[in-house]
């Protein structure tokens, strides 16, 4: 509770105050209204009391006027101040993703659960601890208010009213407890629904859906995931009706028999007409504030438990350990050396690398082939640290790369990956992702090394060109912002682009860097690659031999360890796995032979 009231003071602090002094104001209107309507009563009935009756009646007019606006004016305050919680909640939980370095958070279930609820959190969860406190402490006063006057006319009967919260706070504690428990519960069954929707609307997926005919497999799917989720739901209302209808007709019991006792007090004369109407007013208000307080506890207690989830990732602390204190990172002039590497992505998942030992000299390009699987793409994550060796360790000049700064270490990295991002943004700002602090003509050279920038340039507004079309429909042709599609090479050069934009690097690794390309444009990057590599240290990945040849070193992987390392020339030699690989691919291209090869990327 600490942490959502705290969120909300700093985000609105003017604005919270101004709730708060509200809230004791509000809460006080009922009691006064009803002693004003008891005075006016009273004066009625009693012979020379008219004079206190305009009094009472100009202050029963202005507590209405005041009950009538001051609501509106609450629900104002709070709902700017709840969007203002709501940023600086959005910011922190973000903030805090930003902390997890690595990988394995984000491929774990459970997290992810716990994200989405997390995320969640952060829209409702602050106002409405905000809300249901201040509420409690306005039905606490109402209950202190109206308890005096129903303690006046029967002690019994306020100890009645009292006894009756009880059952009312124990079951709106557990309605929210099983609320809370069951939204975990069904998280896994909405993040499937949600995947489903996505693909069924996805320009991506589009193509495949259609052709394949799997919508309506999907669709089904998607509905029987949905159907999970409320049946959840329907299950959670069932008791929830049950529930409230219970507590409503305990409540409507005990004032029932309150109204019977003042009946009975008036018709022995015990109390007066205005005391009647006092009576009413007391226990509805009290029945009223004491449903009222349990069910603002009960959400305030249900909001907290998901709010849980949002402290939890705020608080989390890398997946990946920090140095203390780090080593600065030091220009790479030796190499990088890859000592005993064994690594595994869980302790029940088979070993992906074993035991491999491997220099990758300064200035050199370090080629890596392999058939699926055996571990190519898992050593580039290794290289830039999205995750830590199992066993053994990874040296940058001698040093183990865990004793760096995980930031200073990648901003020495430059990188393009097989599974590359397509950003739904500029073309400028796609390719700037690669390194912020790069001004416009570096954006702009870097596209030129990889073969996009006449691409670019002919855009309908160049570089601001949006490569996206979910913004802006395609018939807004007016507007500067309406986006294009790129075909897949040329988004595989923007990447390539956003990757060379740190081709100054200590580090460079191309994951499949031509895979998506025509074999003029494949000739043509290849050839822009080996310039830019050219005295730089790179691992070079590819499943096309002949991009690699002139490699300083090849690597061949099989099943997680190093089989051959070699020049291209030495490894057909050797007549290995390198050399096999390579005449299947040859074969491929000779005439009359339509075998193809069966080598691909990992």
């Amino acid at each position: 509770m600490r942490t959502a009231l705290e969120l909300y003071w700093h985000s609105a602090r003017g604005r919270f105050a101004l709730i708060v002094l509200l809230t004791p104001v509000a809460a006080a209107l009922p009691i006064g209204s009803a002693w004003f309507l008891k005075a006016i009563i009273d004066g009625l009935t009693r012979a020379g009391s008219g004079p206190g009756v305009l009094p009472a009646t100009a202050g029963l007019v202005a507590t209405s006027l005041a009950i009538a606006t001051i609501p509106h004016l609450t629900r104002y305050l709070r709902s700017d101040a709840d969007r203002a919680a709501g940023r600086l909640a959005q910011e922190r939980i973000f903030t805090a993703v930003e902390r997890f370095t690595g990988l394995a958070r984000f491929e774990d279930p459970r997290f992810l659960d716990r994200m989405r609820l997390a995320q969640s959190a952060t829209a409702q969860t602050p106002g409405q601890v905000t809300q249901g406190s201040l509420e409690t402490v306005g039905g606490i006063i109402v209950i202190a208010g109206f308890l005096g006057s129903v303690l006046a006319l029967s002690p019994l009967m306020a100890l009645i009213v009292l006894v009756a919260a009880a059952p009312m706070f124990a079951a709106q504690i557990g309605l929210s407890r099983r609320h809370a428990s069951a939204m975990l519960g069904l998280s896994p069954f909405e993040r499937r629904e949600m995947f489903y929707r996505i693909l069924l609307t996805s320009v991506e997926a589009a193509k495949e859906i259609r052709l394949f005919g799997a919508g309506p497999f999907l669709r089904r799917r998607m509905m029987g995931e949905r159907e999970r989720v409320d049946a959840g739901h329907h299950e959670l209302d069932r008791r929830e009706l049950a529930v409230q209808g219970g507590l409503a007709l305990l409540s409507a019991l005990v004032t029932g028999a309150g109204l019977l006792v003042a009946v009975r007090l008036a018709l022995t004369g015990r109390i007066s007409p205005g005391d009647i109407a006092m009576s009413i007013a007391a226990l509805t208000g009290v029945q009223g504030a004491v449903t009222q307080v349990t069910a603002s506890i009960a959400t305030t207690h249900q909001q907290l438990l998901l709010f849980g989830h949002y402290v939890a990732v705020t608080t989390a602390t890398s997946d990946l350990p920090a140095a203390e204190p780090p080593v600065p990172v030091p220009e790479l002039r030796r190499g990088i050396e890859l000592r005993d590497v064994w690594f595994r992505y869980a302790d029940d998942h088979p070993w992906v690398l074993r035991g491999v030992d491997l220099f990758i000299p300064h200035g050199h390009t370090m080629a890596m082939v392999g058939r699926n699987g055996s571990g190519k793409s898992t050593l580039v994550k290794l290289l830039c640290r999205f995750y830590d060796p199992t066993r053994g360790a990874i040296l940058w000049d001698g040093v183990d790369i865990r004793e760096f700064q995980i930031s200073e270490l990648r901003t020495r990295i430059g990188a393009l990956f097989q599974d590359f991002m397509q950003y739904d943004m500029s073309a400028r700002e796609n390719i700037g992702l690669g390194d912020p602090a790069q001004d416009g003509r570096r954006v702009e050279y870097a596209a030129e090394s990889a073969g996009v920038h006449d691409v670019l340039a002919a855009l309908p507004h160049g570089y601001d060109t949006l490569l996206t079309r979910i913004f802006f429909s395609e018939a807004d042709k007016n507007n500067s912002e309406t986006g294009v599609m790129l075909s897949g090479g040329q988004w595989q050069r923007v990447a390539l682009a956003r990757a060379l934009l740190r081709g100054d690097r200590d580090l460079l690794l191309l994951d499949e860097p031509s895979s998506g390309l025509d074999p003029v444009a494949e000739h043509e990057v290849q050839a822009r690659l080996r310039h830019t590599r050219a005295g730089r240290t790179s691992v070079l990945i590819s499943h096309r031999l002949g991009a690699i040849r002139d490699a300083h070193r090849i690597v061949t992987l099989a099943e997680g360890r190093i089989v051959e390392v070699g020049t291209h020339d030495e490894l057909i030699a050797r007549d290995g796995h390198y050399a096999g690989l390579f005449r299947l691919q040859a074969n491929a291209y000779a005439p009359g032979n339509e075998q193809l090869p069966a080598f691909a990327e990992e």
